[in-house]
């Protein structure tokens, strides 16, 4: 049982405007798991003035304000912002100091040599072929290389009569006059970089810069071609529609376009735009998280080895179908995020950047070399955040992305492998900011990281980033300027793992309700994070859905309405609600449901590999469950409606008032305050109660 109570409006808080109640989604939703969300007016004995004092260690502070004033090399590094957040930061003002004038210094020096970041970041309007004039211009960094030509379509991959030159910063380039008024390489035709690696081979690789790439699917393991993008006007998708409004609180609805279709089949940006996008705005989501957008060889990665960074990954459409998909969303007021995966790359040599690695040194490679350039736990590259050419190509796959397809920010992958040179194998983080500041650190990322948020921030003032850190970093979700990192939120992800052993490990009396409280409260209150109780990760292959956690088998057999539920069933359909909207309620600034959460979609995800004999069956999303009136999928799929409906009409998620007030462990119940409602959770399997007092 839950329930929760509206009191009325403090003066301190004045009123949100909302919509008619015609068109506003009611919030009382039952049906299914014997569970009932109601908004009531609470009793007078429960009405405050606020703030008020909790009576509960998980009483939540205000937020700090933020100030905005840059420290520059002039005024020194001494006197962040960050050290009036948490006097313990003081103790660690040499490593704050080091890494802001570090900062500082890099940022100076691309002001002065590339006329500022935001012309530093145009990088893929240089590199990799584009039009300049009445010719076609290719140029690419590969130090490394002794000599190169452009092959492909055009010249029937017969290099010899386009061999490139090389200037003094082991950059290649070659400037191919139109023909007849036309480029000599067609839109849509194949090219690929070959060059003369020093021990004497000739090796052929896609560009690093190529805007799309495709293979021949008819051959088991055919490799990538990269294909030169550039259609003609008539051809070019045009954005119809502006980008919606930061909204106070994002509610994220995290999905994968290629498994986001019923048959078991790869899907496309436009399915994903016309079936999907419309059931997300339905579910009162006011975000949307693509994953697995980038280019990647191996599908079952889920995009997270990625091969070629500015192409959009060709087993969904083209470029301007992704357009087309964007453009929708925001249509709809939905904004639009991309997982971006700059944390490493993937080793492929044939397909994708790692085939630039050709034995050089580190200060001529986009990558460490030995074992700091090889995250021996994903096989995969990873970067040298010091590298000039390094940041160019990094900083500017932010802004093509941002420019040309209209994202509206960005989640960063594998954040916490950035942040360390350990990259966080092995690490059990204790909280000690001796953890977070010191030889650990590597500094080289955490500036490229300051370099990211401070670029994105300024190209669009509402962008919203978010950190997937395990570690718990303070400060990254503070302002560049401040001496922070920069992201807008991070991911608390601790609280799905919590949930997880307690539905695996524990009996529901052996749950501990200040145990979940703290899970869900145990953050940094100067820093916003993205609450969520399962996402991807959680129902990969060898482990299942939330909802398959809790029924298992009988999601076959019990989930008719024309029969009576189970004891599982209803235990399993109440728990699917209560624990998906507790962690949103208390456990963050914002809130995240993978794609068929929300109705409790059965199983698990396993992409089509050898393993499962190139299976898609269960790479797919099986929305007819929440479709037929019948099944008891739609009771769930109908609460998360109410949920994201409740913070439209409240905005909850983005007050600061956050108060425990009673974790009974006898009676396993949860009460809180967020905003203007009271929360009141019973965990207990067998026992309500009936005029409940609770110690406010």
């Amino acid at each position: 049982m839950l329930c929760l109570t509206a009191p009325s409006c403090s003066p301190s808080l004045p009123p949100r405007p909302s919509r008619p109640a015609a068109d506003r989604p009611g919030p009382g939703i039952s049906g299914g798991g014997n569970v009932r969300l109601s908004a009531v007016p609470a009793p007078s004995s429960l009405r405050w003035s606020w703030p008020r004092k909790a009576k509960s260690k998980f009483s939540v502070p205000v937020s700090a304000p933020r100030d905005y004033t840059m420290a520059t090399a002039e005024d020194g590094v001494g006197d962040l912002p960050i050290y009036d957040l948490d006097p313990k930061f003081a103790g660690f003002k040499e490593h704050f100091s080091y890494r802001m004038k570090k900062y500082l210094d890099q940022k100076h020096s691309i002001e002065k040599h590339e006329g500022g970041l935001e012309e530093f970041s145009k990088g893929y309007l240089k590199f990799g072929i584009n039009t300049e004039n009445d010719a076609t211009v290719y140029r690419e960094w590969a130090p490394a290389a002794m000599d190169a030509q452009l092959i492909g379509d055009f010249n029937n991959w017969n290099g010899s009569g386009h061999r490139m030159t090389k200037d003094n910063y082991g950059v290649w380039s070659i400037r191919i006059s139109h023909v007849n008024g036309k480029p000599a390489i067609p839109h849509n035709s194949k090219v690929k970089f070959r060059f003369h690696r020093g021990d004497g081979l000739w090796v052929d690789r896609v560009p690093a810069w190529i805007r799309y790439a495709t293979f021949d699917a008819s051959k088991f393991g055919a490799p990538y071609d990269g294909v030169h993008w550039d259609p003609p006007s008539g051809e070019r998708y045009v954005f119809k529609h502006p980008r919606p409004r930061k909204p106070d609180a994002p509610r994220i609805y995290e999905a994968h376009v290629g498994m986001s279709g019923e048959k078991p089949e790869v899907s496309t940006y436009r399915e994903f735009a016309d079936n999907v996008l419309p059931r997300i705005k339905a579910n009162n989501y006011n975000t949307v998280q693509l994953m697995a957008i980038m280019e990647h060889s191996y599908y079952a990665s889920f995009g997270y080895h990625v091969t070629n960074f500015f192409a959009v990954s060709s087993r969904s459409g083209t470029p301007e179908d992704l357009k087309y998909l964007v453009d929708k969303a925001h249509s709809l007021g939905l904004r639009v995020l991309m997982d971006v995966v700059h944390s490493h790359a993937s080793s492929n040599k044939t397909d994708g950047l790692n085939g630039y690695d050709v034995g050089q040194n580190t200060q001529e490679s986009y990558f460490h070399t030995g074992e700091r350039g090889y995250h021996k736990l994903w096989d995969s590259r990873l970067f040298n955040y010091a590298n000039w050419e390094v940041l160019r190509f990094l900083l500017s796959n932010l802004r093509y992305w941002m420019d040309e397809f209209m994202f509206d920010g960005f989640r960063f992958d594998g954040v916490t492998s950035m942040l360390y040179n350990h990259h966080g194998i092995n690490m059990s983080f204790a909280g000690s900011y001796k953890e977070y500041f010191g030889l650990d650190t590597d500094v080289d990322a955490v500036v490229y990281l300051m370099l990211a948020n401070h670029l994105m921030h300024k190209l669009l003032p509402e962008a919203t980033v978010v950190a997937e850190d395990v570690s718990g970093m303070p400060v990254l979700c503070r302002s560049v300027d401040e001496g922070g990192v920069g992201f807008d939120y991070r991911l608390a992800m601790a609280i799905p793992d919590r949930w997880i052993d307690y539905l695996k490990n524990k009996d529901d009396l052996e749950w501990s309700m200040s145990g979940i409280a703290h899970t869900l409260t145990n953050r940094r209150y100067t820093e916003k994070c993205i609450a969520y109780a399962e996402s991807h990760d959680q129902s990969i292959v060898g482990d299942k859905t939330m909802a398959f956690l809790l029924m298992d088998k009988e999601m076959y057999t019990g989930m008719s309405d024309l029969q009576p539920a189970s004891p599982t069933i209803d235990r399993g359909i109440a728990l699917q609600k209560m624990i998906h909207f507790i962690t949103m309620a208390l456990g963050g600034d914002g809130y995240l449901n993978f794609m068929g959460n929300e109705f409790g979609h059965p199983e698990w995800i396993d992409f089509p590999r050898e393993g499962n004999n190139w299976s898609y069956d269960k790479c797919r999303r099986q929305w007819s469950l929440a479709d037929i009136d019948h099944l008891r999928y739609k009771y769930m799929n109908a609460f998360d409606q109410a949920m994201n409906a409740l913070d439209d009409k409240f905005s909850f998620l983005s007050s600061s008032k956050q108060i425990v007030s009673d974790m009974n462990e006898e009676k396993k119940i949860i009460v809180f305050e967020r905003g203007d409602l009271v929360f009141v959770f019973n965990f207990h399997p067998s026992k309500t109660y009936d005029g409940l007092q609770s110690r406010m």
